[in-house]
């Protein structure tokens, strides 16, 4: 390994010189000798030796004159030296200027051979891993050209140039739409405010905006009319910021600022400016005029809060707060937790879903699906139904909704244990109770992103399933449009499999995301749920019937079901079924109850 290592040895006696050169024969190194400092110099310069053998006590230049003179050359300043002394004292003097090891006088060969190989391996080893950096700052030019040309293609208005290792950097921290910082950055900077505040009394405040019908727009006049509104709203929001607040879009249509405040009531007022340049803030596309509203949470920060999650946690439940009194909305956490009449709710989500769990509080319940289409045939009816999450809160005796506690337990990655807890429940009754199996057609389930790309997740169904022994064509799995498609191979893959047992899968929340005809040939979808938000209301909204009517033309071309959600009058009923929808969903049919079997009984004809 050492055949074509160059050692310089240095010293003004020659007899210590043969003594050096015979130990050092079997190491099979190219020896050079040097027996005055001046020379040893000469030497290092020309030749770069891979370790020097420096001896202390010479004339002229002594060692450390020597290794001063070499440590302050930037061609010479990395070779290592080795002193050769045979006083202690020089020991303590050599490290010090710049040293890497000593041997001592009278000379031990087996000394020698140990700490010359040692420092040939040390050196050898700095020499790979300096290839390998190189090697890696290489590819990573080239990953950073190949994500450059990416997002030239995604984005023609980011064209601007950049060295290739910023890109990769930017990239990792920044929106490529806004332009804006991202969530992990700006998880970063809300963690290093925390440890601020810890460490010092400043006052510093959370913004959570959250923009009302986004997805209007985005739908209705496209996915680039979209990201036109974001630009324009994120630059219009950054001119009432201060050069230190930290802006980010953490999601489609939610924004957060973390401020630093001089005073205490600061974060109100910049609450109160952003609102206002909101309702002045208008949007122009294709000659048509469009304005925003959006509901702000603004949570102070203080030392209680040690976490960016918790902050997010506190956030959104005042923007739940917020949007459940009205559009267009500030509140901040104090205030809005002094409204709310359970404010032990507001905080330690991660606590009180392990405990409900634990403590077995989470309650299953049911909706019916109403099939609009008469019964032709002589067979009995059989019904559909979906399966909804409940969780019960025995302090305050009451159910709490799944908005409530979804969002937390996906971002305290709980939620697959909440979906292994549901599907368990709805094949166990299924199992215990045969005669439903005749007499309902599907079990709807709704499936979190987080649980679908769980590793064996796919083999936890399959094996229930099989324990229960339930007809797989019984079940079908609900996954939200944004999650599919954001994940499309791991979909993909976890579709397959439970296809080919048997079981459907629906695409939920239809027109809520960014879905293409592309993305539907992909996914091998059986049904298309239309997302309620457009259902709700399409009597008295002509956008929304024609975004109802667009998906249902589309999903029949594709000889999908079409099922629409949210259906709450008989107005917006008999405009499904002029559609020729054939499924419908919602509180004109059926309030949710608990999942039993007598529940369930009360409702089969």
């Amino acid at each position: 390994m050492h055949a074509s290592s160059r050692i310089l040895l240095v010293d003004d006696t020659p007899e210590n010189l043969d003594v050096l050169s015979a130990i050092l024969e079997d190491l099979q190194c190219q020896l050079m000798v040097a027996t005055t400092g001046e020379r040893a110099i000469e030497l290092a310069q020309k030749q770069h030796p891979d370790l020097i053998l420096l001896d202390v006590m010479m004339p002229g230049m002594n060692g450390f004159e020597v290794c001063n003179f070499l440590k302050a050359d930037p061609a010479t300043s990395r070779i290592p030296i080795i002193f050769v002394t045979a006083r202690t004292d020089d020991i303590s003097i050599g490290f010090s200027v710049g040293g890497y090891d000593y041997i001592s006088k009278p000379i031990n060969a087996d000394e020698v051979r140990a700490r010359v190989r040692h420092q040939l391996e040390r050196k050898t080893l700095l020499n790979e891993l300096q290839t390998l950096n190189k090697e890696l700052e290489q590819k990573v030019r080239e990953r950073t050209a190949d994500l450059t040309i990416a997002n030239r293609q995604l984005r023609e208005e980011i064209n601007e140039r950049r060295y290739m290792q910023d890109r990769l950097s930017y990239l990792a921290t920044h929106d490529f739409v806004t332009r804006l910082h991202n969530r992990n950055s700006l998880e970063a900077h809300v963690c290093s405010l925390l440890a601020q505040i810890q460490l010092a009394n400043i006052s510093a405040s959370f913004l959570l905006i959250d923009i009302d019908r986004f997805r209007v727009i985005n739908e209705s006049c496209g996915c680039i009319a979209g990201d036109e509104l974001l630009r324009q709203f994120s630059d219009s929001i950054s001119g009432t910021l201060a050069r230190d607040d930290f802006f980010a879009r953490i999601g489609s249509d939610k924004f957060a600022i973390a401020t630093q405040c001089s005073a205490i009531d600061a974060g109100n007022s910049l609450a109160q400016l952003i609102m206002q340049q909101i309702q002045n803030f208008k949007f122009i596309w294709e000659e048509r005029e469009f304005r925003l509203a959006a509901s702000i949470a603004l949570v102070p920060l203080h030392r209680d809060i040690v976490s960016f999650d918790q902050v997010m946690l506190m956030a959104d439940e005042v923007l739940f707060l917020a949007k459940r009194e009205g559009r267009g909305l500030i509140r901040s956490y104090n205030e809005a937790t002094k409204r709310s009449c359970d404010d032990k709710e507001n905080v330690n989500w991660a606590q009180r879903l392990v405990d409900a769990n634990h403590n077995k509080l989470f309650r299953a319940y049911f909706q019916l699906i109403e099939n609009f289409s008469p019964n032709t045939t002589s067979a009995p009816k059989k019904i559909r139904v979906e399966t909804l999450i409940r969780l019960w809160d025995p302090q305050q005796q009451r159910l709490i909704p799944p908005i409530r506690f979804i969002g937390p337990a996906e971002r305290l990655h709980l939620i697959p244990e909440l979906d292994k807890w549901m599907i368990n429940e709805v094949l166990q009754l299924l199992a215990q109770h045969p005669d439903l199996q005749e007499r309902i057609e599907t079990v709807s389930m709704n499936l979190s992103a987080l649980s679908i790309r769980e590793p064996r997740f796919v083999d936890h169904i399959i094996q229930l399933i099989t324990q229960y022994k339930i007809p797989p064509e019984m079940l079908s799995f609900e996954i939200t449009e944004t999650e599919a498609i954001t994940n499309i191979d791991v979909a993909n893959e976890f579709m397959q499999q439970l296809h080919k047992l048997g079981c459907f899968f629906s695409l939920d929340d239809f027109g809520s995301g960014f879905a293409s005809y592309a993305y539907l040939h992909q996914l091998s979808f059986d049904t298309i749920k239309i997302d309620g938000i457009f259902v709700r209301d399409m009597d008295r909204d002509s956008n929304h019937y024609a975004m109802v009517k667009a998906i249902v033309e589309m999903a029949h071309s594709l000889k999908k079901e079409v099922v629409a959600e949210f259906v709450e009058t008989e107005a917006v009923a008999e405009l499904l079924k002029k559609l020729n929808v054939k499924w419908g969903q919602g509180f004109l049919y059926h309030q949710p109850e608990p999942l039993t079997y007598t529940a369930l009984l009360a409702h089969l004809p």
